[in-house]
């Protein structure tokens, strides 16, 4: 059989085949939506500080995050780069750290944009990771896509991020942001260690419990990102969240529930901030929060598969017989 392929940027590939370049693509949310491309027959190339050889159909290149490199002969023709590169803000927010979370974020949405004035035919679309981060510590108030951002350090950061991105000069591409709020993932993101804390019996409400976590299933935040790519009618911002945000005294009594674990003793302020230095991170993390509506994607016609916690829960860590 002879398969028919095309040269773009010195490259071969089929013909029927579509690309998507996943930059910083190496964490559990790249691997997951990797794996989704590939089941969709796209040919898939992540870019990652230390590429391997892979046995599943992906290819990897090594890429800085900061600077052009071989890598970008691979956006030339693509169908789309998706953009996930941003250090982990699970950490202590030590100046060093702060600068280095935003700087990790800002620096590879710039050397995105910069790639682009080196290829003759630039994506067709650039989705980029985002944060509800942006909107601070709200209260109750619900906080869609068109509400102003927060004041504290981690929605500055997603003002640089976002403001860079915002300013990039792509003027054949389409672009869409995501505001990714609490991934739920049975391998992967916060959910395993709250889980961990659950089965210890250290379940219970985190504070004062009234703080709102607006959480997505990874299910859903992948669906978000093949519509990203594949409806020509989607750009600009979305809070990629579901429609149901929980307090967290109403997320860690489902926890509870699907785990097993039918009480657990609250966790003070006092206790959360101990315990977070301990284990090297920040109360704020889990002491604040915000309730977010995805109300442009719910315009735009998107049916969530778990648009309520419990089901959600349920389908990570099995049914919980009555």
């Amino acid at each position: 059989m002879n398969l028919k392929c095309e040269s773009i940027g010195g490259m071969e590939r089929p013909i029927n085949k579509k690309r998507v370049v996943l930059a910083g693509g190496s964490g559990f949310l790249g691997r997951r939506l990797a794996q989704e491309l590939l089941r969709r027959n796209y040919e898939v190339v992540v870019l990652t500080r230390s590429p391997r050889k892979r046995s599943d159909g992906v290819s990897e290149a090594e890429w800085s995050g900061e600077h052009i490199g071989e890598w970008i002969k691979f956006l030339d023709g693509v169908d789309a780069v998706v953009n996930l590169a941003g250090r982990n803000i699970n950490c202590r927010h030590t100046p060093k750290n702060i600068l280095e979370i935003a700087e990790s974020r800002v620096n590879s949405v710039r050397v995105v944009a910069a790639a682009f004035d080196h290829v003759a035919h630039p994506p067709r679309v650039w989705v980029q990771a985002g944060a509800i981060g942006f909107y601070g510590d709200r209260g109750e108030q619900w906080c869609d896509e068109g509400t102003r951002s927060g004041e504290d350090k981690l929605a500055e950061i997603c003002r640089q991020w976002e403001s860079t991105f915002d300013s990039a000069v792509v003027a054949k591409t389409r672009r869409v942001l995501l505001r990714i709020g609490f991934v739920l993932d049975r391998n992967g993101g916060a959910l395993p260690v709250l889980a961990r804390l659950t089965q210890w019996f250290c379940g219970g409400a985190i504070g004062s419990g009234k703080q709102y976590v607006s959480w997505i299933h990874l299910a859903d935040l992948i669906r978000m990102f093949i519509e990203a790519i594949e409806r020509k009618d989607l750009s600009g911002t979305f809070n990629a969240t579901a429609p149901n945000p929980v307090m967290n005294k109403e997320f860690m009594h489902e926890l509870r529930r699907v785990l097993h674990r039918p009480w657990s003793p609250p966790t003070p302020a006092w206790g959360v901030r101990l315990g977070s230095w301990l284990m090297r991170t920040e109360s704020f993390l889990a002491l604040s929060g915000c309730r977010c509506a995805p109300k442009r994607f719910l315009e735009a016609g998107f049916s969530f598969q778990f648009p309520d916690l419990r089901a959600a829960l349920e389908n990570i860590y099995g049914k919980v017989r009555e």
